[in-house]
Order: C-alpha cells, then structure tokens, then sequence
C-alpha cells in the first residue's frame, strides 16, 4: 500500500510532469510565431507580395520572377513537362528552388500540383480509383495509406503541396467534378477527409509527406442544377449542416490549405466572400493555413476584394502576375487593403513552409523516385478498385465461371487504361490512350482465364457462339466545366451514347449472357441496359489497375462497394435543380444510397 504522504508526492510529480510538458508544447508553438514574427519585420511590401504569388514554372519569366518579384509557390499545370524522366522533374524544381534561396531572405518556394488521385500528372505513377470510388469503398483505413502513396510519388516528383482532397458534396450529377467528391454523405465525406488529410500530411517534416488541400471552399458542388461555378442557393442552415462539416473536420486535423471555389453564395463569389472565408473559416473554425485562390483569381473574381476578403495566396497565371502584385501594392499604399491583412497572409505561408521544414531541407528527396509506381503502390491501389466496384445486378452470371469455353469483350473501355481512369490522368482532361504501367480491364480478364477471349471493340464482329459478353461502356474522360452536362463544349448526357447501347443491344438481343461494366465518373441515367443485362457492375474511374476489375468478377474477391450516390432512374430526376440524392424525399431512385449486391 502506498501510504497518504507518497501519494500526495506522486500526485504533485505528475501534475508538474504535465504542466512542464504543456509548456514545452506552447514553447514550440510560440517559438515558430517568434520565427515568423522575425522574418516579417525583414520583408518589405514587395517581398511580402511575392510570397503570396503562384506561377507556373514554365513560364518563360519564372527564374527571372524568382528572383525579381520574390516569388512564394511554384505551380505544376498542364503545358510542358519539367522533364521525361522523374529526376528531370526535380532537377528542374531544385533549380527554381536554388534561385528562392539566392534571395535576399531566402525563403524557399512551395511547390504545388493537383495529385488528385495519385501523382496524376507523372506518367508512371500509381494511378487510384477517384474519390467516387474510394466514397464506394468507405474504408478509411485505405484512403489513409492511398494517401500515403500519393504524397510519397509527389515528393518524389518534387512536390511539397498537393490540391487534393476534394471534399464537396455533389447535389447533381450533371457537375463535371462529381467524381472528384467522395460522396453524397456528409458522414462518409467527414469520415474519408480526416483520413486522407492524415494520410497526405502525416508528419510534416518527413520527406515523404507533403501539405494537403481541402477544396473547394464552399458549394462548388450543390450549384443550382450542377453548373461549374455557378451560384449556390442553399440555406445557411443547409449548408451548416451539410457542406461545412467536413471543413471542421480538414481543420481539425490541421489541413495546411483551403482552396477557395468559383461557385457564389447568395450572390457572392466565394472568393470575395469574407464572412465565409475570414469569419467563418478562419476565425470560426480557426484554421490557422493557407487560403489559396483557385485559377487565376485576381481578374475573375473582384481583384483586391479577394485579399481584404481573406485569401491568402493567389495563383496569379496567364499574365495576371504583374497585375495583381501592382494592384495589391496600390492597395495597400492608398490604405485599401490594411498591411495587417498582408501580414497575416504571409504569416499563414511561412508558418506552413516552416512546419514543412522547408528552410532546413528545401528540396526534394531523390531516393524516393525508385519508388514510384512499385508493385506494393500498386497492390494498394488494386485492394482499392476491388473494394469500390458496386454490383447493381446479378442474374446467375457473377462469379464468372473458371471453366467457362469462350468470352466476348466488347467496348474501346475494356482496353484502354486512359479511358478507365478518366480526367486528370497525365493530362489535364485525361486520355484515350493506354498510359505508362497501367493494366486494361481486359489485361486482367486474359489473366483471370483460360477461356477463349476475343476482343470486339466495337460489336461488328460475330460471336455468336460465346458463353459470355462482357460489354465495358462509359463516359470519355473530362475534367472541371468541360465536364459539365450541357456546358456547350461538349456534348455529354446523362445517358451512355448510342453507339454504347447498341454494343449492349447486340448480344442481349442475341440471348447471350450480358456482363455489363460501366465506368463512369457519376451515376448515369442506364435503367433499360440494366434491366437488358444479366448483371451490372458500376467500376467508376478505377485506375491504372485494371485487373481489379477482373479478379473481383472472376470471383477471387467477393463485391464491397456500396453506392455512394443514389442512382437515378430517369432523367426526369433532373428537372429540377438537384437530383435524386438521399435527403431528397420528393425523387425516389432507381438504386438508394448505400445499395450494393454481393454473392
């Protein structure tokens, strides 16, 4: 027994334990604001303007603007690559990064890149299913170690930041970015933020480890009928309640960015929204990060209105760069923007830059770059694809049998790796074509079986004979407006093509048994192919590993996958400004959220 005076001894050892370890911990806090709080009494106007800059690095100022105009982030778009090969790309941000440090204070850049499923824009690299798919999969544990993944193969490329997660909460499936979202759910988009924030960021000052993105903030994906930046129309209690939870929880896990939107509430652009960007997020949520603007914001969305209303850094791209550090300059000296609103902008992107260690290790790793793309990414991304597929259908077709004689697969998507990955796949709209290290659907299929397999790209041939059809159907790969259903640079629907129905018609018509996958980036309008088929499996945007795909039909997985949308039935669901998601009693779907078969 421990007598009353020892007790008492212990009790006060402990409580002067914790209180020491609670100093030291507001130490460390208070000793990276002292740091701040002593560059920035070294900076002039101009230095601090040019931190708050984005450019992309091939423009053909960029070194000169480094070096000149004081430049604080680095952003990787579509346009020319910073090399072949992935020690080109860091050689190349190495170099821009070596002229930041030649500066007169030597701040480091940060360098940017929208990895949103993977290191999208290097060719080679571990390419995941997209958000949608991982909303399907709901397994948080995994979108951390995706997440993982994908800051490691970024850093390997030479990137400390990525724009990703996406976290909206599409309203309509004509949105081009629903499949950048994880889920209609408020609950499943809470639960896969904290994951993926976690996974991205982990420990900071870790060379694999990069700054994370919530995007985009707020309503850019509940816009009256799903336009691209178009006006958000909802309550304040409605979006209290189910857009902005997820940002608390990005928050509280200590995200380094917000991406502000292009959508407007009640009227106001996001960007210059201040009683969303500074009251509610800033000092109502306390998030002490970057609030980086969306693409070229300065000219599109009020100019200075965008700084006095709280964002922080401003890709200020396509010539907007000499427009908006003037015009900044001019608005801080004509008393415009206050210089404590500068202040507090530069402060939240040096805090960021020392919590990535930048100023003690500004570049990148280059024993990472071996690991790009290995089989145990791979293998990561694979679980991935066979836990997001939702089987909608089965009627004595799946599991495919291993003793089956003959297989017709039919479709341009069954064999080409750029259309099942969709957009933002080494390009920015995606690609057609089979990409570096990635495995078709149909790649997969070969290897699950020693049947006959045939190929019919296009349904003109005649097989008759087959004992299966397996019809791989969808939507071309799009990225943010062009997306868009309606938008007049394209010509999407929300229904499959004629051509892709009659590849279904053919051999349901013919009465063979009918596998139908469809990869697409939303739910589609597809009840009569559903009904024509014998099973029906949505496949989302799953990859660069398509032999998920076929290992899940072919039985070796059983389905996981439950829709993270609810499916439409018509499109008379689309009449109005919303479709038929789960809070919407008036629209009853074809399929409810949540619904998915298994064997």
């Amino acid at each position: 027994m421990i007598n009353g005076n020892l007790k008492y001894v212990l009790c006060c050892f402990l409580i002067l334990l914790l209180n020491c370890s609670k100093k030291e911990v507001m130490s460390k806090d208070a000793q990276l604001e002292q740091k701040i709080d002593s560059l920035l009494k070294l900076m002039t106007l101009e230095e601090k303007i040019g931190q708050m800059s984005q450019i992309r690095h091939f423009e053909e100022s960029a070194e000169e603007s480094i070096s000149e105009k004081f430049i604080g982030s680095i952003i990787h778009t579509q346009g020319p690559l910073p090399g072949e090969i992935a020690e080109e790309w860091q050689a190349k941000f190495v170099k821009l990064q070596k002229k930041a440090l030649s500066t007169r204070l030597g701040i480091p850049l940060l360098f940017g890149v929208d990895a949103v499923h993977g290191q999208n824009t290097f060719e080679g690299a571990t390419i995941f299913p997209h958000n949608i798919g991982l909303g399907a999969a709901n397994n948080p544990d995994l979108v951390e170690k995706i997440a993982k993944i994908t800051a490691l193969e970024s850093q390997a490329t030479g990137f400390n930041w990525v724009f990703s997660p996406c976290i909206a909460i599409p309203f309509n499936e004509k949105w081009g970015r629903v499949y950048e979202s994880f889920s209609e759910s408020t609950k499943i988009t809470e639960s896969l933020t904290k994951a993926s924030v976690r996974g991205h960021q982990g420990n900071l000052e870790d060379s694999s480890t990069v700054m994370a993105t919530a995007k985009h903030y707020v309503g850019d994906g509940a816009t009256n009928f799903g336009v691209e930046g178009g006006e958000t129309s909802l309550s304040t209690e409605q979006l209290q309640g189910l857009l902005l939870p997820p940002y608390k929880v990005a928050v509280k896990e200590k995200v380094g960015a917000v991406m502000a939107s292009f959508n407007t509430v009640t009227g106001i652009s996001m960007h210059a929204h201040k009683a969303l960007l500074t009251d509610t997020l800033k000092v109502g949520m306390n998030f002490d990060g970057i609030l980086v603007s969306d693409w070229k914001a300065y000219s599109r969305f009020g100019g200075i209105d965008i700084i006095n209303a709280g964002v922080d850094m401003v890709m200020a791209v396509d010539g907007d760069l000499d427009d908006f550090q003037q015009g900044v300059k001019e608005g801080v000296e004509s008393n415009k923007i206050p210089l404590s609103r500068i202040d507090d902008a530069v402060r939240r992107i040096l805090r960021q830059k020392f919590r990535l260690g930048l100023f003690q290790n500004p570049f990148p790793d280059s024993s990472l770059v071996k690991k790009i793309g290995i089989t145990s990414h791979r293998e990561i991304a694979k679980q991935a694809v066979r836990e997001s597929l939702v089987l909608l259908k089965n009627k004595s077709v799946l599991p495919i049998s291993k003793n089956i004689k003959k297989i017709v697969v039919v479709g341009e998507h069954a064999n080409s790796s750029g259309l099942q990955s969709g957009g933002w796949t080494v390009n920015w709209q995606g690609t057609e074509e089979n990409y570096k290290g990635a495995t078709t659907i149909l790649d997969g299929i070969k290897k699950q079986t020693k049947a006959k397999v045939v190929y019919d790209k296009e349904a003109e041939g005649d097989h008759l004979d087959a004992d299966l059809a397996i019809v791989v159907v969808g939507e071309q790969p799009y990225a943010e407006f062009f997306g868009d259903i309606g938008h007049e640079s394209n010509k999407l629907t929300l229904e499959l093509t004629i051509e892709h129905k009659n590849y279904i018609r053919k051999y349901t018509r013919k009465g063979i048994k009918t596998l139908v996958v469809l990869i697409s980036g939303r739910p589609l309008v597809v009840t009569d192919e559903i009904n024509a088929s014998d099973a029906f499996v949505a496949a989302w945007l799953p990859g660069s590993e398509g032999d998920g795909v076929a290992e899940v039909l072919f039985g070796e997985y059983n389905f996981k996958g439950k829709l993270p949308h609810s499916w439409p039935k018509s499109l008379e669901d689309y009449k109005g400004k919303y479709g038929p998601n789960f809070w919407d009693n008036s629209i009853k779907p074809l399929y409810e959220f949540g619904y998915g078969l298994q064997y």
